[in-house]
């Protein structure tokens, strides 16, 4: 085998030590210096410092790669120990309303209460429902949906003007890394429904033709202030949705509802290879969202009374 199909071969540790040997000079050869068996030396030499010099790189890479992971580790063990400490603080809540009740010396007391010790257990359940497609590959949205505006109509406020919390339109299979953020979205704006405008609540999922698909979530109430515009709105609710929506790589309109009245939120959105990622991998984003959701809830239950 000749010196340049040696170096051509990507020839591994023990070949480069065979053709060291094929380069030395022979015992019986006339000439005391070989250019080209010199030149053969210096290159590989050269190789050998090169290959060294990876072997270097990736051994960083690969202790770099290890405390990422370690890094992803101690994430999920902190997300999942958030969520224990506030499933218990709600249940701690819960269970100290409990005595009050009993002891409330009037019926209209008593019912105030037990309305707050119920409305902090839907808390609970809302934030577990939320969370339920973790590490799950796909989800039917409508379903979903509804389950999730059924754990809330716990929390939204009745009075005279009652919330009717509905949700319509069409069944679609989305991918939970979609799903998920979706699920966050119409909590906040429910949420938000909840807190300005009395009436009924809709949630209205179907077709668009630009996009793919179009999730919105409008009220009867007094609609969007004059010159209100989202991305500049101050409020982390607001926010918190159009991070979401731009996770999922959607656009977002607001307006009126379709009667001309009451505000209107839709966010429409494709079912891409660029949304279909695995949903383990969501940002830390998505565990500060899931408690912000709750933490307006809790603040919602407490100003409703």
């Amino acid at each position: 085998m000749s010196v340049d199909a040696l170096w051509s071969s990507g020839f591994p540790q023990e070949t480069s030590v065979q053709a060291t040997a094929l380069l030395r000079r022979p015992l019986d050869c006339p000439f005391a210096v070989c250019a080209a068996v010199e030149r053969g030396q210096k290159e590989l030499e050269r190789l050998h410092r090169t290959e060294a010099q990876l072997r270097e790189a990736l051994a960083r890479e690969q202790v770099l790669l290890d405390q990422k992971d370690e890094l992803i580790r101690y994430k999920d063990l902190m997300s999942r120990e958030s969520d224990h400490r506030l499933m218990n603080s709600l249940q701690m809540v819960s269970s100290l309303l409990s005595p009050q009740i009993r002891e409330a010396r009037n019926t209209e007391g008593a019912e105030q209460l037990k309305a707050a010790a119920n409305r902090v257990a839907t808390i609970g359940t809302v934030h577990r429902r939320l969370h339920a497609l973790d590490h799950v590959g796909s989800v039917e949205l409508k379903q979903y949906l509804e389950n999730l505006c059924q754990d809330m109509s716990g929390i939204v406020p009745a009075g005279v003007d009652h919330h009717n919390l509905a949700v319509e339109g069409i069944m679609l299979e989305v991918p939970t890394a979609i799903g998920i953020p979706l699920g966050y979205v119409v909590s906040e704006l429910v949420m938000n429904c909840a807190k300005y405008a009395n009436g009924k609540i809709t949630v209205s999922l179907g077709v668009n033709s630009s996009l793919g698909y179009e999730l919105s979530v409008c009220d009867d109430g007094p609609g969007f202030p004059e010159r209100f515009d989202p991305k500049k709105s101050k409020g982390l609710g607001m926010k918190i949705v159009l991070s979401l929506v731009n996770q999922i790589g959607g656009q977002s309109m607001f307006g009126p509802n379709h009667s001309g009245r009451g505000a209107r939120f839709t966010v429409l959105f494709a079912l891409d290879e660029r949304a279909a990622q695995p949903a383990t991998m969501r940002n830390v984003y998505e565990n500060s969202a899931g408690i912000t959701m709750s933490q307006r809830a809790f603040d919602i239950c407490i100003s409703s009374g």
